[in-house]
């Protein structure tokens, strides 16, 4: 068949360890052969931003800006034992948290429902989406290590030089402390895309945090969710029948837990990053997980949800098969390529993402799998097969298909 011809580039987010093996596997098996793929590349492999001071992760999202569509593979969070191991210039922070914060998006992420992995709490019976906050907070934070008695403060000084304090702590010994922060107008753009995001997809939408707790911090947030409900969704929400409610944390956890499923959970954003992995492990897999990255611009980032699988990497190195999960890796392709052919009226790019993402549930169904999901499927008899072999048998699959 003739290849599929792209008109507009996407921005290519290389990665890190087992997926960046996975990365270059499934773009060989699944994409280049079907598509005459069109990207802008950059390496945000962790020796690369090191020599780069991280500026490649910015250009990278700037990029983002201008083409308005992404895929990114899994990269690596730098932490001591990263410094040494890769000689780190210094701790380099997140490459997804910094690219949310130029972007200034939510993250959704939904698990990849398939017949034969039933949900680990068996009243699930639909997809749960996590909506994250995509600035600021532990993301963005200032560190430091107290190394003995003294007094923390939090220091505003306004422009025209007067100053505001809060005491923090009296150390009277070593210790650690940790300033967050957060910007009105991204909790704005929060609410907006979550909002918006529930209506699209006629689902009730909860929100939750600590409010109880945090006073300033939390409670803003739960005040601009609700101000802006108030005043531009209440009517829209009630047209299509749906609703949205506030609630603390932990109350829902316990609300999560019971339910069926089927409505949107807002969080902030470390709460997103905990409780998305909760809500694809209960369902399967780290590795059965959707997550794009959705700003109020219309600029669209698409990833896998999990780390970059080291383990397996280091396995791979000393010459050994893996059975690691490329479904969300390709998912993420997916959903960039179903977004660039939306956005550019290329019909057939649209179909072809639907198509891959058919086979690769069709090819679980039929019993083919990683051994992620083989000790947890109803199947009787899979047949667990390496990262390689897996992602043969779904480029067979699809190859039926068309």
């Amino acid at each position: 068949m003739e290849k599929i011809k792209m008109t507009t580039p996407l921005v290519e987010m290389d990665g890190d360890e087992m997926t960046r093996i996975l990365w270059k596997w499934i773009k060989e098996e699944l994409l280049l052969p079907f598509i005459d793929l069109k990207t802008e590349y950059y390496d945000l492999g962790l020796e690369y931003r090191n020599s780069t001071d991280d500026k490649v992760t910015v250009d990278s999202a700037e990029a983002t800006k201008k083409y308005g569509v992404a895929v990114k593979c899994a990269t690596i969070t730098p932490n001591a034992a990263r410094m040494t191991e890769y000689n780190l210039k210094e701790m380099w922070k997140s490459p997804n948290g910094t690219i949310r914060a130029i972007l200034d998006g939510t993250v959704f992420r939904a698990p990849i429902i398939v017949k034969g992995i039933e949900p680990y709490i068996k009243n699930w019976k639909k997809p749960i989406t996590i909506a994250r906050h995509a600035y600021g907070d532990v993301y963005k934070a200032s560190e430091m290590k107290i190394p003995a008695a003294g007094k923390a403060e939090l220091v505003y000084t306004a422009e025209d030089g007067t100053e505001t304090r809060e005491l923090i702590h009296n150390f009277d010994g070593a210790g650690i402390l940790q300033g967050q922060h957060n910007l009105c107008g991204s909790i704005e753009s929060f609410a907006r895309s979550c909002f918006n995001y529930a209506l699209d997809t006629k689902q009730d939408i909860w929100f939750a945090t600590k409010d109880t707790i945090s006073k300033k911090y939390d409670h803003t947030f739960k005040d601009i969710f609700q101000e802006i409900y108030d005043k531009e969704y209440d009517e829209r929400f009630k047209k299509a029948g749906i609703e949205y409610f506030y609630t603390l944390i932990d109350d829902a956890v316990a609300r999560v837990i019971r339910s069926e499923g089927g409505y949107i959970w807002a969080c902030k954003n470390y709460d997103g990053d905990v409780m998305s992995d909760m809500v694809a492990t209960v369902f399967g897999s780290l590795s059965m997980m959707t997550s794009v990255l959705v700003s109020p611009q219309g600029y669209y980032e698409y990833e896998a949800a999990h780390g970059t699988v080291q383990r397996h990497y280091y396995k791979h190195l000393k010459g050994e098969k893996t059975s690691t999960n490329p479904i969300a890796t390709i998912f993420a392709w997916t959903g960039a390529l179903r977004k660039r052919g939306e956005l550019d009226g290329i019909g057939e790019l649209e179909k072809f993402a639907d198509k891959l993402e058919k086979a690769c549930i069709q090819t679980i169904e039929e019993g083919k799998m990683t051994n992620d999901l083989a000790i947890i499927t109803t199947i009787e008899h899979p047949t667990i097969l390496n990262s390689e072999e897996f992602i043969q048998a779904i480029r067979e699959t699809l190859e039926k298909m068309l």
